[in-house]
């Protein structure tokens, strides 16, 4: 079968030319996806104005919460299942792909009817004023209520990639954010349903995008494809999603709580306009990050099936490539963003006093933004290969073990300043704490294979 050849030359075909086969859809699709970010943002600060987009800004932990929970599930099946797949465990796999299924649907229900329930409590904790909340409820209410979608959308297009499907999961991608920009402009732009339009064309083609991703995943000739008897929830299998898929939900979660306390203290330090420029600067940062997660998820289906098969060399070489193509996406980003902080700030806002925070912001946020892309891939790296407690501690490092004390204890001298200073101080410090471990890895593993 077609699907079976292309988990075979995970194993065999030269892994340069392996990692641009599943990084650049993945590539593709991320830019993709960080240009309707751009687009979301844009529309609703130049329509709907600045105190809108400063509530956008207000939803991020609850965004990067709900991704916490899909990232648990999604990258730990997905981790899983490639390392089955090195292994030819087939039947294994497939058992894999129904119980994502499954818990993708509880988790994504449960999420949204407790969050729905204390909506207004929980956004007032993560910072919203009188003049934020309202636009923050509108955009949640609208997600929560697709939180389910959201979370099988993802899940499905980690498996995808898993299963030798990288380009499927770019058309999915690529369709759901073309469907994206068109609804967008239909429903925040002419229709003028603001905030609540931004939020319903998003739910919208995820859904259609997952309509398709099922088709696909119902085909029989494929290797892995969904059938009876498969759904029911197996202890050693979610036990094995859970253990690999704790480190990104880790990850995730302490965005969420990192986030909450970052609202919190531009609203102290800077007022609601503070959390706007916070917001567009995030943008920035997440664009760029795109391009990275597209060569992180490329390299994941190579380096877990190829450790499940005992080809460390391969593993070494994509986890080599990838660190080099990470750090000059970011080189390159870092420049654009130091040489033209305010013309970026303008495509998201015409409020002079926005544009000037977010300026200064992005310059400030992005000081060293150039360690991040090999920070970022050697910890997917050890999740990748099942080393849960060394990729659960280099996830915390940058945001509760640096960046929480930094970004309390900065601005108590810096002020305002002091809290972008924070961002790029965690940077350079998990940075430091990730190549030793990387290091010492390598060396117990060369000891090892003598």
């Amino acid at each position: 079968m077609d699907n079976k050849q292309a988990t075979l030359e995970l194993g065999s075909k030269p892994v340069g030319r392996l990692l641009m086969q599943y990084a650049l859809p993945a590539i593709v699709a991320m830019s993709a996806s960080s240009l309707y970010n751009i687009i979301d943002r844009a529309f609703i600060g130049q329509v709907v104005g600045p105190e809108a987009i400063a509530g956008l800004g207000i939803t991020f932990p609850f965004m990067n919460l709900s991704a916490a929970f899909g990232a648990a599930v999604g990258v730990g099946s997905s981790t899983c299942i490639s390392v089955k797949l090195g292994q030819r465990d087939y039947k294994t796999a497939q058992y894999l792909l129904g119980n994502t299924v499954t818990l993708n649907l509880i988790i994504g229900v449960l999420f949204m009817v407790v969050c729905l329930i204390f909506l207004d409590p929980i956004l007032r904790f993560f910072g919203a004023s009188e003049v934020t909340l309202p636009y923050a409820c509108e955009f949640m209410e609208i997600i929560l209520l697709g939180n389910v979608v959201t979370h099988m959308y993802f899940g499905m297009n980690a498996v995808l990639r898993a299963a030798g499907k990288p380009r499927h999961a770019m058309w999915a991608t690529l369709f759901t954010v073309g469907m994206n920009i068109i609804l967008i402009i239909a429903f925040v732009w002419w229709f003028r349903w603001g905030i609540r339009g931004a939020a319903l064309a998003t739910i919208t083609s995820q859904t259609i995008a997952l309509c398709w991703q099922m088709w696909v995943f119902s085909d029989k000739k494929e290797l892995l494809h969904l059938r009876k008897g498969i759904y029911k929830l197996k202890k050693d299998l979610v036990r094995n999603i859970i253990s690999i898929g704790i480190s990104p939900f880790l990850m995730q979660s302490t965005s969420c709580v990192i986030v909450i306390f970052m609202n919190n203290q531009f609203v102290r330090y800077g007022g609601d306009m503070a959390v706007g420029a916070y917001s567009i600067a995030n943008s920035v940062v997440m664009v760029l990050f795109m391009f990275v997660m597209g060569m992180i998820q490329g390299m994941q289906p190579i380096v877990g099936y190829n450790y499940g098969a005992e080809r460390f060399d391969r593993m070494f070489r994509c986890l080599w490539l990838t660190i080099t193509a990470a750090t000059t996406i970011l080189l390159i980003g870092w420049t654009v963003s130091m040489l033209f902080p305010r013309q970026i700030a303008r495509v998201f806002t015409t409020d002079a006093t926005l544009i000037a925070m977010a300026a200064r912001g992005i310059q400030l946020n992005m000081m060293v933004f150039f360690v991040v892309g090999s920070q970022a891939v050697i910890t997917n790296f050890f999740q990748c290969i099942g080393k849960v407690k060394i990729s659960i501690f280099l996830s915390l490092s940058r945001q509760l073990i640096l960046l929480l004390p930094m970004a309390y204890i900065f601005p108590l001298f810096l002020g305002l300043d002091g809290v972008w200073y924070s961002m790029a101080a965690s940077d350079f410090g998990s940075f430091s704490m990730t190549i030793p471990l990387l290091i010492w890895y390598i060396k117990k593993l060369k000891a090892y294979g003598k």
